[in-house]
């Protein structure tokens, strides 16, 4: 064995000029390069499949350590271990124990950093950053990402689940995302313990049927005129927006959203491109009379892009339910002026249902149905809306104060 190791010395690797692997003996290599810069190299055949691993450079590493690594190595062999496996499980220790002074906080501002600039929409950055730090951060926040199990991530969730289902499901959405991408990183490691499927299904009621029990509350369509009527004292650009939402049966960011090269006054229509609809498809809202007033008196009062806007920017997605608890209206909400007038249009009217579907923007579900419906029934939806604003008895003129 003797003769088998030691091959190389000090000056035979000085005067090595030539590029190629040098053998010291006992499967240690020196690698010259065509540049001539020179590294160890440990190979060797495991399980018929081979394995060179770097042992590091000539300049950072003496033949000495070179043969004390190498000689590591052979004992691995010699005791059935794979050299490349221990390497990694090792380097893969030391990763974990770096990563032990890493936080959740820290890895989800990390993770906010690197995927913000692939978010279509800006508010998304702001959204992540408030509903993390509201119910996430306080609970976890500073803890070690590595530490992060399922009793924690509960811990989380539990107190918000049934009360605020729809943020609660996104916050859990959000902390797997960070989780897997701190797996990922190799920062911790294991299954991810805010997976919904096979996981946490098993520990939280499926958000559908909380949901569906909980849904938005809406004002009984009876008392819509009414509730217009009193709406109409308040007197601003909040109260001008909720009544445009309610009248074209918008969404809240869809209205608060709305810019004024969206609005084509000569087709009366509204043109809601893609980006800023929920189903990713364009949608054009056909405008009733009232509409078209409201419109006229906020363009009175343009201030910039955006049809409802203050001074500088557009309204704050909280402006419409500001608006509802001035009015002491804290039973209902927002989203649920769509169910007033979904069942109006079913329970007062004749117009069939997929007019009325597609004037909520709904995603049709019968495949068969989506495939054969070219158009999107504007004509029909617009003698829609004008019965659904008679029914709502609004007048044309109409009162804003900025």
């Amino acid at each position: 064995m003797g003769r088998t190791l030691n091959k190389l010395t000090t000056r035979k690797i000085v005067n090595l000029k030539k590029a190629g692997y040098y053998g010291d003996g006992g499967n240690l290599f020196l690698q010259t390069s065509n540049t001539l810069s020179k590294s160890w190299i440990f190979r060797y055949v495991k399980d018929g499949r081979k394995y060179e691993l770097g042992l590091g450079s000539l300049d950072n590493v003496s033949l000495a350590d070179a043969r004390e690594k190498a000689s590591e190595y052979r004992k691995l062999l010699a005791d059935g271990n794979n050299p490349f496996t221990v390497k990694r499980s090792q380097q893969l220790a030391a990763k974990l124990a770096e990563a032990k002074m890493l936080t959740f906080e820290e890895c989800g501002n990390a993770y906010i950093e690197t995927h913000k600039h692939g978010w279509k929409n800006p508010k998304h950055i702001q959204q992540w950053q408030n509903s993390l730090s509201s119910y996430v951060y306080p609970i976890i926040g500073k803890l070690a990402v590595a530490d992060i199990d399922t009793t924690l991530v509960t811990k989380c969730l539990e107190p918000i689940w049934i009360a605020k289902n729809e943020t609660a499901s996104r916050i859990r959405g959000r902390i797997e995302s960070i989780l897997g991408w701190a797996t990922v990183r190799q920062y911790r490691t294991g299954d991810n313990p805010a997976r919904w499927r096979g996981h946490l299904d098993n520990l939280l009621s499926a958000p559908s049927k909380i949901q569906n029990e909980n849904h938005h509350s809406a004002l009984p369509y009876a008392q819509i005129a009414s509730f217009i009527a009193n709406l109409r004292f308040q007197k601003n650009v909040g109260t001008a927006c909720l009544e445009f939402t309610i009248l074209t049966v918008a969404r809240t960011n869809e209205a608060i959203g709305a810019t004024w090269d969206e609005i084509d006054l000569d087709n009366k229509i509204w043109i809601i491109p893609a980006a800023r609809m929920k189903i990713k498809k364009e949608h054009r809202v056909p405008l009733s009379e009232p509409v078209l007033a409201i419109l006229q008196k906020m363009q009175s009062l343009r201030h910039n892009d955006y049809i409802f806007a203050n001074a500088t920017k557009g309204l704050s997605s909280m402006a419409m339910l500001q608006v509802l608890k001035r009015m002491g209206q804290t039973d209902i909400t927002v989203h649920g002026f769509r169910s007033t007038f979904r069942d109006w249009a079913a329970e007062c009217t004749d117009y069939p249902n997929e007019v009325v579907e597609m004037a909520l923007a709904h995603t049709i579900k019968n495949a068969a149905e989506a495939a054969y419906r070219r158009g999107d029934l504007l004509e029909k939806r617009r003698n829609l809306m004008e019965d659904w604003a008679q029914f709502c008895k609004i007048e044309k003129s109409i009162a804003i104060t900025a």
